[in-house]
């Protein structure tokens, strides 16, 4: 891992994902989760603030990054929720089938190399009836935002550890086999169109 990767993006990421619109649509999603819940991509932990412990068992955080998980310590030492650390990516979730009640994702689903992958590791350690929360942004329905979020993601990709801005989120959940039962889109107020196209919602793994 480079030195930007390491150091300098995990502070951008962060940064980005931690506006106050952004954290105003965590604070709607996050207090959703229950039992035993699965974080893809915790970062530096921005969503612990918001988990219900009256609700969460505990919480798996999966997350790559060894500079987000230094960046994490004061958002966990906040909690009183117990995380265990995974350090490996979405496509490889070292858990038993069947083994949690709720996955959970934020600005995520649009960094993951193979998503086809980790939505079925998703899937499959998502008990029956199970619920996936998701917060992320992708693909905006205009054609004229769509040209340029197309034209610039190959660069941006290099830049921002991955993400693409043009990933039909919703769509890609359902290709995971997930039902969605709720979804919410809309641009966030003041940031770029290309990069600002919101997809918030619930699924399902049918039971």
């Amino acid at each position: 891992m480079s030195f930007y990767e390491d150091r300098i993006l995990p502070h951008i990421i962060n940064k980005a994902c931690s506006m106050g619109q952004i954290m105003k649509l965590r604070s709607q999603l996050v207090p959703m989760a229950k039992g035993r819940v699965l974080e893809v991509g915790m970062g530096s932990a921005i969503n612990m603030d918001f988990y219900d412990a009256d609700q969460v068992e505990m919480v798996y955080g999966l997350e790559p990054s060894e500079g987000m998980r230094r960046k994490a310590q004061g958002n966990l030492a906040r909690s009183p929720i117990r995380v265990e650390w995974l350090d490996l990516p979405g496509e490889q979730i070292p858990l038993a089938d069947n083994s949690v009640d709720t996955v959970l994702l934020t600005f995520t689903l649009c960094t993951i190399a193979d998503w086809k992958a980790a939505l079925q590791q998703m899937w499959r350690v998502l008990e029956p009836g199970g619920e996936l929360l998701f917060l992320e942004h992708g693909e905006s329905p205009d054609e004229g935002v769509q040209k340029w979020q197309n034209r610039i993601t190959p660069g941006w990709k290099k830049l921002a550890g991955g993400c693409h801005l043009n990933r039909n989120i919703a769509d890609l959940i359902r290709q995971g086999g997930f039902e969605i039962l709720e979804l919410e889109n809309l641009y966030v107020p003041g940031a770029p169109k290309i990069a600002g196209y919101i997809y918030k919602g619930r699924a399902r793994k049918p039971a």
